[in-house]
């Protein structure tokens, strides 16, 4: 009986340390609105995770928050789309190295009938200057995201610093935004993915896209095991190095939406 017992708990205790180390076998990854909503991370994470058998558990937030995220040492890994930002976290030394994985691009969406004319604009500066003189309802995220980094890179690049009650800033991320937008019949910058992905354009159409500052870059980040040693860093690694193989990124090249190649991969 005696030794019945101590062969039950003995089974006990290395099904326990089975599933403790089944339960671990996770990372959380701070990422970007438009990696979520394009459905992206719901293509290419079971590849992923059928390949190593680590989950990814993504918290879809603005790319400066994201960053904010990780500089705690609340998630494991980065994927966002600043590169400005991305080499200023690894200089800071939050990151031991980052790398380019993906890009597309940013597009201005506007109302059919485009009051702002912008679909004849030759250059980005050129459509959000438009917007402006225009004084064209205009709904922008306002929440340190990458793409609205870029969108005040835009604006500054035109010369325009944007104010007055036909600038929304909405606090939000790329859905919500594009939602007012289509309510308010308004501009709106997105990056590609999100629209083609996004269900209720309503009366919004792309007007504007094309010039090459509207490159869009996504980068994978390594965080600080110095920093942070309580991070999950051999998992992290493992998911770095599988978005830059060839297999992640043959995956990230064949996610489409209505048939359109939304992200290109472009790891060196």
């Amino acid at each position: 009986m005696k030794k019945t017992l101590t062969l039950a708990l003995s089974v006990l205790a290395s099904m326990s340390q089975a599933l403790n180390a089944y339960a671990n076998d996770y990372i959380t990854l701070a990422s970007t609105t438009s990696t979520e909503n394009s459905g992206l991370f719901d293509a290419i994470l079971p590849k992923f995770e059928e390949a190593t058998g680590v989950q990814v558990r993504v918290v879809a937030v603005g790319t400066g928050q994201a960053f904010e995220i990780a500089r705690r040492g609340d998630a494991d890994s980065l994927l966002v789309h600043d590169t400005t930002g991305e080499q200023r976290f690894v200089e800071n030394g939050y990151a031991s190295q980052r790398a380019d994985v993906m890009y597309n691009d940013f597009v201005l969406i506007g109302p059919a009938n485009d009051p702002a004319n912008i679909s004849g604009a030759k250059s980005a500066a050129e459509a959000f200057l438009a917007i402006a003189n225009a004084e064209a309802p205009f709904t922008s995220r306002g929440d340190d995201s990458g793409t609205n980094r870029a969108e005040l890179r835009f604006w500054e690049n035109a010369g325009v610093e944007p104010d007055g009650d036909w600038y929304r800033e909405l606090g939000s991320g790329m859905g919500p935004t594009l939602n007012t937008a289509a309510a308010m019949d308004a501009y709106v910058m997105s990056d590609r993915a999100t629209w083609v992905a996004f269900g209720n354009p309503q009366n919004l159409t792309l007007l504007f896209e094309g010039d090459d500052v509207l490159f869009n870059q996504y980068g994978s980040l390594l965080l600080s095991e110095e920093k942070h040693p309580h991070l999950k860093h051999d998992l992290a690694r493992r998911w770095h190095n599988w978005l830059m193989s060839g297999v992640g990124q043959q995956a990230i090249a064949e996610f489409r939406v209505n048939g359109q190649q939304l992200f290109f991969p472009n790891a060196k």
